[in-house]
């Protein structure tokens, strides 16, 4: 890839920078390092970004995040079109304009030509730097770099570096891999296992793994799919599942939860943690490791189940091992703990950091070259 080193002027160039979708404090932090760079070289700054949902949603609180850290930055209400170009014209080295959310265009998913051109058309080059949307194939994420010089910004020549650290890790060696839908997280389950010595799966993505072990999982959220693989998967000795788990009735909160075996999961109850023996044994492999990657949460942590993800943030942030933490929910709760500066590495991607994982690469880097 191309990097900001490579741009030979700066000076009064339109340059459009797809930042993350900026929610915490570690995605802002990621995005301010290439809009000040591009500031100091007196470049006309055009953020371009999203927000998840309906399609309806605005950039706008966004924007007001990020102009308590960036002076005299400008908001555009539409993502393209004469308002975009002319607020685009108007600006002058060293000015900062976002534009509106990029997913109120249905051309934006779609990765459609003429929205991707119309989008191109506001700049003059295009830095990448929203490594948590480049396993997107979307316009401003794939379409762009087709129509301009593309440039990868700090914070994704920082993510591609330590990622491919990842993918070779020093022995010993623990990826925790949590969530849901054991499709997403298939393919990178099967990559960690030929590079890590141990691999745990966690989350509602554990319940899978325990129902194909033949017990009863309850109510407890599962995917029901891929059950021959997982099968297959539980004959390798690098995976670990739980050997217990936390469990409660429907609506009966912390307070009704309980410790079981898994021959002891009631019909009426749900997996919502991992239980203390299992802790005990990830937290050993934890201090035992030189190399840790972490996505995704041991419990159900937004309903209150944190004792899990706790105990492992706890764990890894004073092991003395590499440590490459992502993932939404994993930011949250880390962040909520006051341990976003306790890893090695902590990375804007939830899914983009397991794929990148499990092939290598994305679209939006592939786009790039």
């Amino acid at each position: 890839m191309k990097t900001l080193a490579d741009i030979k002027v700066l000076e009064n160039v339109a340059v459009l920078l797809r930042i993350p979708q900026v929610v915490n404090a570690v995605r802002l932090k990621s995005a301010l390092p290439t809009i000040a760079y591009l500031r100091k070289h007196h470049a006309r700054v055009i953020l371009v970004s999203h927000i998840s949902g309906k399609g309806t949603e605005t950039t706008k609180e966004m924007y007001e995040l990020m102009r308590k850290h960036i002076h005299g930055m400008k908001f555009c209400p539409v993502p393209i079109g004469p308002e975009a170009r002319a607020m685009v014209r108007d600006m002058v080295p060293g000015d900062v304009l976002m534009l509106e959310n990029m997913r109120r265009n249905p051309g934006e998913e779609k990765n459609d030509a003429t929205f991707a051109k119309e989008l191109a058309s506001l700049g003059d080059i295009f830095v990448q730097d929203s490594f948590d949307t480049c396993h997107r194939k979307h316009a401003s994420i794939v379409g762009v770099p087709q129509l301009l010089p593309s440039y990868a910004g700090l914070s994704l020549v920082a993510e591609v570096e330590e990622l491919a650290q990842a993918l070779k890790p020093k022995k010993p060696s623990l990826a925790v891999i949590s969530g849901a839908k054991f499709s997403t997280k298939e393919p990178v389950i099967d990559a960690l296992l030929k590079s890590y010595d141990h691999v745990y799966v966690g989350g509602a993505l554990a319940n899978d793994f325990i129902r194909a072990k033949g017990y009863s999982v309850g109510t407890s959220l599962v995917s029901n799919e891929g059950e021959a693989h997982i099968k297959k998967l539980l004959n390798n000795p690098r995976l670990i599942t739980p050997v217990d788990v936390i469990v409660a009735a429907h609506g009966a909160g912390r307070d009704g939860a309980r410790v079981a075996a898994l021959s002891d999961i009631g019909a009426n109850e749900a997996v919502l943690d991992a239980g203390p023996h299992t802790l005990a044994a990830l937290v050993e492999l934890v201090n035992a490791s030189k190399t840790i990657v972490w996505n995704g949460p041991l419990g159900l942590f937004e309903d209150g189940f944190m004792d899990g993800t706790r105990t492992l943030a706890r764990a890894i942030a004073h092991s003395g091992a590499h440590s490459i933490i992502g993932g939404g929910d994993t930011l949250a709760a880390i962040e909520h703990m006051g341990y976003t500066d306790s890893y090695s590495f902590v990375s804007t991607g939830g899914g983009a950091m397991l794929d990148y994982l499990a092939y290598g690469t994305l679209p939006g880097i592939e786009a790039l070259r």
